[in-house]
């Protein structure tokens, strides 16, 4: 589990892929990031999300580590357009007892939101996102989403369209800053809305 925190900005350092099979669909590959974190702490197998995907270390060195990637997350995530040098956010999983300063993320991205609008509002950034029609029902004003893995308050939502204000700190520290109308982001909505739905719907 995850907490929306970004607390490293790293990128991608190589891929290393076999391409895709012979039907054409996408196989696994493995990423190497470079990163600020001390890898010397961080125990083989453990888990770090990418931009909002949780995957699990594999390998590591001095300011790296690799993850390999499945098919299915490179068809259903970002992670497929990555190429070397693409910045990362990177988030540590939590620990019972660490200060919860999101919400809850389990790092499963549910789809992905693309950025319709972009533009300074009084000091920060105010965003909005589309999300996929089958999403969209899960996005409510003043919930929670995770967009590339940052924990984020919605503003307002219109249809499928939804609103968020980056403060500069969030634009400085994570990939957001750089995010411009039509780029694509990994979008995870908050678990409660997931569940309850499901209820609902079994009801």
């Amino acid at each position: 589990m995850f907490t929306g925190i970004i607390t490293d900005l790293g990128a991608v350092q190589a891929i290393e892929s076999p391409g895709p099979d012979a039907g054409g669909a996408e196989t696994d590959c493995r990423f190497v990031f470079k990163t600020g974190y001390d890898t010397a702490g961080i125990a083989e197998g453990a888990s770090i999300a990418c931009s909002g995907v949780c995957l699990t270390l594999v390998d590591k060195g001095p300011g790296w580590f690799a993850a390999d990637v499945s098919g299915e997350t490179l068809s259903r995530s970002t992670l497929g357009d990555w190429a070397a040098g693409t910045p990362v956010n990177f988030e540590r999983a939590m620990k019972l007892g660490d200060e919860l300063g999101g919400h809850m993320v389990s790092g499963h991205v549910d789809g992905i939101a693309v950025v319709a609008d972009r533009r300074a509002e009084q000091g920060s950034i105010r965003f909005t996102f589309e999300a996929p029609a089958e999403l969209a029902k899960f996005i409510a004003s003043k919930g929670s989403v995770a967009l590339d893995g940052v924990s984020l308050t919605v503003n307002e939502v219109d249809g499928r369209r939804f609103g968020v204000n980056i403060i500069p700190h969030t634009a400085q520290a994570t990939t957001l800053g750089g995010r411009q109308p039509g780029d694509r982001v990994n979008l995870e909505i908050d678990m409660l809305a997931r569940y309850v739905q499901r209820l609902l719907a079994a009801s």
